[in-house]
């Protein structure tokens, strides 16, 4: 009897434990989400007069922080299961990190499933028809007649998907057991249409990822100095002061003639980007000779590693699926932690396996707002609207979500897939798996050979020789298409300027 009650005693500590610990994680990744969400929000948005529209945006932006506080939580799933598990490998008998089981870890997987789906399937609807409601016709106004019409619309919204879900599993299989499973939301309807969520999160990593690789060389050398050899600050910077100073001198009025009509607007808009890039590179020509000259190659090299890893260990897997069962992913229930190492390198490897699952993440999320498509998309610094910060919480959430499944997919990990995030019908599908590793795998090698080919334009093209004709000695980058528009650019803005002064005088 006292066993028993010491067993139950000892179950209720540990569940307690398990709980302290899933709120502090959460309730830290809220308040990182809310302060990255107030950091882009539109704060006219919140300063209106109208108490019902001030309501709406406050609910509205409490759940926008609760999805994107989820979908850092499973950007974190992945990385810190595989830590756990070499921390209990390595201290296997210490006091202080009993509390890291597979318990706590299986709870973690659950409820970002659970709180994925929640977001995913009413949270973020509702955010959205909530924010463009206005209550129905000949009702009194407020937030209650808001919160009326957003349920309405939601009930309809559910109704039609699950009508779509009812006919087209009726369709596909038509018989008794199928028929019966029609009837079950819980157990069919909900993982059937987040399983079809993951899956077209899966196809838009594979989409993103490799166009992301390529771009973060560009965007990695925006944000660094290069050296001196590869960019001629000084002669940025002079022209970008020309031409500020050739916007100030339309806005003074110095500069009139009959053939030019300037917008004043269009001049302060144009006058402030010029006057932040101006900033920008008097920063950049303000930086050591060791940040220019080491840090730049050492971040391209880093970079470069990391993508050669990623294609090594993707052809691997590839090889690995065509010899070995055990290489498709799959799911469990009880993951035996601290009893085997992930990777055959030890903690080393899986330290690189880490960092590999966080560069991947950084790369779909710049290759998807570098996409055409949505480009648009991207937010910006307290200029971004509500119905914007829905779209990227969904986006991110659609993106975070899958990235477990997209790791263990391309075998970045062998860590197995845990909870309902391995109970996927299509991750048994050998066929499926390959050709995602493949085309994944060619991808890539074609984005890094379009991007190197890009990077060094050839000598033999007219762009070189009309840059070499106009402005002898100009670095090569700057003969490109854009670079040549950003010379006639300020060209004109020179000859304008000197227009002015000669008829001033």
């Amino acid at each position: 009897m006292e066993d028993d009650v010491i067993i139950r005693t000892q179950l209720f500590h540990n569940q307690v434990r398990e709980c302290i610990i899933c709120a502090l994680l959460f309730t830290t990744l809220y308040i990182l989400s809310y302060l990255v969400i107030t950091r882009f929000k539109k704060n006219a948005e919140f300063a209106t007069d109208n108490i019902e529209d001030a309501t709406v945006n406050r609910i509205t932006l409490w759940m926008c922080t609760f999805t994107l506080a989820v979908s850092a939580g499973a950007v974190f799933l992945l990385p810190f299961s595989i830590i756990s598990n070499e921390i209990l490998l390595s201290l296997p008998e210490n006091y202080y990190m009993q509390w890291l089981n597979g318990s706590l870890l299986h709870g973690l997987w659950n409820l970002v499933f659970l709180f994925s789906n929640i977001s995913l399937v009413f949270l973020m609807p509702f955010a959205y028809f909530f924010t463009e409601s206005e209550g129905f016709a000949g009702s009194r106004k407020g937030v209650m007649a808001r919160v009326y019409e957003t349920f309405v619309v939601l009930f309809l919204l559910t109704l039609l998907v699950l009508g779509i879900v009812w006919v087209a599993s009726a369709i596909i299989d038509n018989d008794a057991a199928s028929r019966e499973s029609l009837y079950d939301l819980w157990d069919y309807y909900l993982p059937y249409l987040y399983s079809c969520i993951s899956l077209f999160g899966v196809l838009l990593l594979l989409l993103c990822t490799p166009f992301g690789l390529s771009r973060m060389f560009t965007v990695t050398g925006q944000l660094l100095v290069k050296p001196r050899l590869l960019e001629d600050l000084e002669e940025q910077l002079n022209c970008t002061r020309f031409e500020e100073a050739a916007v100030v001198h339309k806005l003074n009025g110095k500069l009139s003639s009959c053939w030019v009509f300037f917008s004043v607007e269009s001049l302060k808009t144009q006058f402030l980007s010029i006057h932040a890039r101006r900033l920008k590179l008097e920063m950049r020509r303000r930086a050591s000779p060791w940040q220019r000259n080491l840090g730049y190659p050492l971040a391209m090299l880093l970079l470069l590693a990391l993508t050669g890893i990623s294609v090594l260990l993707v052809g691997f897997h590839v090889f690995e699926l065509l010899i070995d069962e055990t290489a498709m992913p799959k799911g469990i229930q009880d993951p035996p932690l601290g009893k085997d190492s992930l990777s055959m390198f030890g903690s080393l490897g899986a330290a690189v396996e880490v960092v590999l699952i966080f560069y991947l993440m950084v790369s779909s999320v710049v290759g998807f707002y570098s996409s055409p498509l949505f480009i648009k998309l991207a937010p910006r610094k307290q200029d971004t609207t509500m119905t914007k910060i829905i779209g990227n919480c969904v986006s991110l959430l659609v993106l975070s979500s899958a990235l477990p499944v997209f790791s263990r997919t391309l075998g970045i990990t062998n860590f197995d897939l845990l909870g309902n995030f391995g109970r996927f019908d299509w991750l048994g599908n050998f066929y499926i798996i390959f050709l995602y590793n493949m085309v994944f795998a060619g991808l890539t090698a074609m984005c890094l050979v379009k991007k190197i080919h890009q990077g060094n334009p050839s000598r033999a093209s007219p762009c070189f020789w009309f840059g070499q004709i106009a402005a002898p000695g100009l670095p090569i980058q700057h003969l490109c298409p854009d670079g040549l528009a950003e010379q006639q650019e300020t060209l004109v803005a020179l000859l304008l300027l000197a227009a002015g002064e000669m008829r001033r005088d």
